[in-house]
């Protein structure tokens, strides 16, 4: 089962985000009609809302005044924050209940309005953000439900901002286009990233990734990018340690500036590789299934020698990761660590890496080729990092 959080701000159009992924066959929970059943009238939600903000929030058919109380709350923080302390638990609760009555092979899609503000962005397998300009959103407030373009812009204000979202979102749908447009966007959606992430997550497989080594130019983003995936780690683990999880940014996206394969390369640090063997379920459903096979680090300045390590990689296909799952202290573990803050503290270093790699991709078209051509260079940057270590009294961590 796939989950999914679907978020935008008010009038960016995420509801009709929605209808589409409910026509291509997804099951939508809205966060908005669930947070109205747990406090309808005669539910235990609903006599506390009634006992925290009195009765005139009662309308004459018995049910909440939704305009009275929004009216109670709105520019009092400390009012909202008990409203949301009554009804965030129970809509959690229900819509963790109505998820796992699905089927096993859903496309769960959670429609959050204040998915990033509430913070539980980790919690999902990917994050969609619906964006459109702030013009548009207030010409739709205004047009379709009426409100003053005074209210629609305070409503707007009173949410997270778009460069909020933007950091939270794995995938970004503009809708300042029509709906055939947008249609075809959450079509394109569908069936390129969300389908055969389903397929992948239930099958316990990472994504097919490139069989030819393919270095771009820096990404701003990889940090941010890197950033997601390493929350929903934590929280996937949250759990299963008795500590917050170590995962850390290593290998060339982890260096500003330096040109990389599209690939995220994350670090999970255990304390035996028995840990590492009971983390590797909750790792898996949480869209990192364990890759196959025997993985090992060189132990650099020591021929010959290896350190055994896990390796998990992503089920997403419009996201590689690597998950290096090895033992802290280990020398797999400590060169990850010396290798990427050496090269972002020595830029020649990192230069001379950058032109290594466009000299690896040129003449070694293929994957293993091309990892096989970068061991002498290792081993020179790790005989140079050390170097640098020493000099600078740096320590791992």
């Amino acid at each position: 089962m796939l989950l999914v959080g679907l978020t935008g701000g008010i009038g960016a159009g995420k509801s009709a985000v929605a209808r589409r992924l409910v026509d291509r066959g997804a099951v939508l929970l809205d966060a908005d009609r669930l947070a109205r059943e747990v406090v309808a009238a005669g539910t235990p939600g609903f006599a506390e809302v009634v006992e925290a903000f009195g009765a005139g929030v009662v309308g004459s058919d018995g049910e909440l005044d939704r305009p009275a109380l929004g009216a109670r709350v709105f520019g009092d923080e400390e009012a909202r924050r008990r409203l949301e302390g009554i009804i965030h638990p129970r809509v959690r609760a229900r819509t963790a209940e109505l998820a796992a009555a699905a089927p096993a092979e859903a496309i769960v899609v959670n429609d959050v309005p204040l998915l990033v503000e509430t913070g539980l962005t980790p919690s999902f397998h990917l994050v969609v953000v619906v964006e459109a300009d702030a013009e548009t959103r207030i010409g739709r407030l205004v047009g379709q439900r009426g409100m003053s373009h005074a209210d629609a812009t305070a409503r707007i204000a009173a949410q997270a901002d778009d460069a909020r979202r933007r950091v939270a979102a794995d995938v970004l749908i503009d809708n300042d286009v029509g709906l055939a447009e947008l249609d075809a966007r959450v079509d394109a959606l569908w069936q390129a990233r969300l389908r055969p992430y389903e397929e992948n997550l239930r099958a316990g497989r990472a994504a097919t990734g490139h069989r030819e080594p393919h270095v771009v130019v820096p990404d701003p983003t990889w940090p941010a990018q890197a950033e997601r995936s390493i929350a929903r780690i934590r929280y996937a683990l949250r759990t299963r340690l008795g500590r917050e999880a170590d995962v850390t940014h290593i290998g060339s996206t982890a260096v500003p500036g330096l040109p990389a394969k599209d690939l995220i390369d994350l670090m999970l640090a255990v304390d035996t590789l028995a840990e590492a063997d009971a983390l590797a379920d909750a790792l898996a459903a949480a869209g990192l299934p364990r890759r196959p096979g025997e993985w090992a680090d060189n132990a650099r300045g020591v021929p010959g020698e290896t350190w055994p390590k896990r390796l998990h990689g992503s089920a997403d296909p419009g996201r590689a990761v690597n998950l290096h799952v090895r033992v802290a202290g280990s020398p797999g573990w400590r060169f990850a660590l010396l290798m990427r803050d050496h090269l972002r503290a020595v830029p020649q270093a990192r230069d001379e890496y950058a032109a290594a790699k466009r000299i690896w991709v040129r003449d070694h078209p293929d994957v293993g080729g091309y990892a096989e051509a970068k061991e002498p260079w290792f081993d020179a940057e790790a005989v140079a990092a050390n170097e640098w270590a020493e000099r600078t009294g740096w320590q791992p961590g």
